[in-house]
């Protein structure tokens, strides 16, 4: 991989999602000890009220791991929009889907930023893990997307992995995301340049203020929200 191409170009970020998307999930998992799942579900806990068959969108939406959280809290959502730019992760989605008959579900290939999503048709918007894929220009494009697309009183909740900065295991936190992680998927997963480059995206990111910054400033409602000391920050709330 040459890493000295745009790693926030769609079609570079495609072609690490889709090389390592049948492993993603395992991975994710095992090498956060079950954090990302936990994170998921307080990403949604942290999504304010929804009306009676609301529609909406999960943008970035990898393997749909966040469904079942929101249709467990929301059992009357009547549609979930997935948008994500890798085929590879729509792939894996859709064979977890089978087992679980959710026809509330439906799929968009594309790149979230470029995509055709109507203004004002969307009740809620949520995000789990994707917003490292983008820098900060592409984060005032998706503040500017999400302001426009949702309804009057619409609601969003999103997280990420974070760089826990100021926590005293900072040190620790870092060399398990830049050195354990890598190291076990060349030893185990044959070779580490996808995973790798995860959490490359991961320390990039920071935390969720700068996009909270940019949500405000496009008149949405922001609340910023620390998990687990920063090892995760997370952005919740409504548009007016």
């Amino acid at each position: 991989m040459d890493r000295k191409k745009d790693i926030y170009d769609p079609h570079f970020v495609k072609g690490v999602f889709d090389r390592c998307s049948d492993r993603y999930i395992a991975f994710s998992w095992v090498c956060s000890f079950g954090f990302t799942e936990r994170w998921r579900r307080q990403c949604i806990q942290a999504l304010p009220a929804l009306v009676q068959g609301a529609r909406g969108y999960d943008l970035m939406a990898g393997t749909g791991e966040a469904w079942p959280h929101l249709l467990e809290r929301f059992p009357s959502v009547e549609k979930i929009i997935a948008v994500d730019i890798s085929s590879g992760m729509h792939e894996r989605a859709r064979a977890r889907l089978k087992s679980q008959n959710q026809n509330q579900i439906s799929f968009v290939e594309d790149d979230v930023l470029k995509s055709a999503i109507p203004n004002e048709g969307a009740d809620f918007v949520i995000s789990t893990f994707g917003l490292k894929t983008f820098n900060a220009h592409q984060h005032a494009q998706l503040a500017r997307l999400i302001a426009k697309c949702l309804k009057s009183g619409g609601a969003f909740s999103m997280i990420e992995a974070s760089d826990p900065r100021g926590w005293w295991l900072r040190p620790l936190y870092l060399f398990h995301l830049k050195v354990v992680l890598p190291l076990i998927e060349s030893v185990l997963m044959r070779g580490a340049e996808d995973f790798s480059m995860i959490g490359t995206y991961s320390t990039n990111f920071g935390d969720a203020s700068g996009i909270a910054e940019y949500l405000r400033q496009e008149g949405l409602d922001v609340r910023f929200t620390r998990y687990f000391f920063g090892c995760a920050t997370g952005v919740s709330g409504r548009k007016p």
